[in-house]
């Protein structure tokens, strides 16, 4: 019996549509999705890998894994429990995961809270207001972190840890504003103003100068400055960093960066939900000597996937939008 393909599949598209909100390295969108047989087969594109700054793939899978996160999160918004299927076949190193559609059961209302989230969150770049987060909030964070198998760390709260930290943000930082290869790929996923590009991180959703906060953000204008003057920005910018928290789990496979990725992209949804964004500050983790000293200051011997800081954003709805491809582009034909 041939199993048959329906890539134009209307629930499918449904499901896809969600998914392509993600959240990637560099807005890279990394993923590809395949409907056959009632099934929704996730597949990374390694074609949208970042050779550079991602040789092994950590931060595609981690994006394959907050788009996944999304199509679980649109079937229950429909009243299906998702039935997944994790796929660790070496002999499919692209083939991540499949969905089928599991009995009703009705959304909570968390579900739909984050649902609602799916176009209001944003990708922070810039200080955050120095009103704190409440703490039942963060509590709820962890535990949204938790149930997909991850951890969210948030005893970087001392000023002498948060400056190690930012030094090893400034360290990574420094090596890529000089090094070529590494410059040279995030050109060519900053496309200019004006661009019809539907991926990439555009001119206008991002700073003139990154280095608006303690925490050194990427250089996509390609002209900040090598130094950063941390000793005198310190005082200043501390406060304005939010909360910063680290994303954890508690092994490296490539089971575990999916895992972190749906726990990344339910924990944004849920802090979106609730007028809160998040700043991605990953450079570190993508140089495997630094990447270890940041696992170091975390406690339990966790692997650190992904460092954020978490702030008020009462201005989520005037803020630039990053593009999406479509979702014809991203459904491909049955293999």
């Amino acid at each position: 019996m041939t199993a048959t393909c329906a890539p134009l599949d209307p629930a499918a598209q449904y499901l896809v549509r969600a998914a392509v909100t993600a959240p990637s390295p560099y807005n890279s969108q990394p993923w590809r999705f395949i409907s056959r047989d009632g099934e929704l087969q996730l597949h990374a594109d390694p074609a949208r890998r970042l050779s550079a700054a991602d040789p092994d793939g950590r931060e595609m899978l981690i994006g394959c894994g907050a788009a996944l996160f999304n199509v679980r999160l649109a079937m229950r918004h429909l009243g299906f429990v998702p039935r997944l299927r994790i796929i660790p076949d070496p002999a499919l190193p692209w083939l991540l995961a499949t969905v089928r559609w599991g009995p009703y059961a009705p959304p909570t209302a968390a579900e739909e809270a984050m649902f609602a989230a799916l176009p209001q969150r944003r990708t922070h770049r810039g200080p955050f207001p120095p009103a704190p987060l409440p703490l039942t909030l963060i509590d709820q964070l962890r535990e949204h972190a938790r149930r997909e198998g991850a951890e969210l760390s948030t005893t970087l709260t001392y000023p002498e840890d948060l400056r190690r930290l930012a030094g090893l943000i400034r360290a990574a930082e420094s090596l890529r504003r000089v090094h070529p290869v590494l410059t040279t790929e995030l050109a060519k996923w900053a496309p200019p103003r004006g661009s019809r590009r539907r991926d990439g991180i555009p001119a206008g959703t991002y700073p003139r100068s990154p280095d608006t906060t303690a925490f050194a953000g990427r250089d996509y204008a390609g002209h900040a400055r090598t130094g950063f003057e941390q000793e005198r920005a310190w005082h200043t910018a501390h406060p304005t960093l939010g909360l910063v928290v680290l994303l954890t789990t508690g092994h490296d496979l490539r089971e575990d960066w999916l895992r972190a990725g749906q726990s990344l992209q339910r924990v944004l949804l849920h802090a979106a939900a609730h007028h809160v964004a998040a700043a991605v500050h990953t450079q570190p983790l993508e140089l495997p000597e630094l990447r270890e000293r940041v696992g170091r200051m975390v406690v339990g011997g966790q692997y650190p996937q992904m460092i954020l800081r978490l702030g008020h954003d009462n201005n989520a709805h005037a803020a630039h939008t990053t593009p999406r491809r479509p979702v014809a582009d991203v459904m491909g034909p049955c293999e």
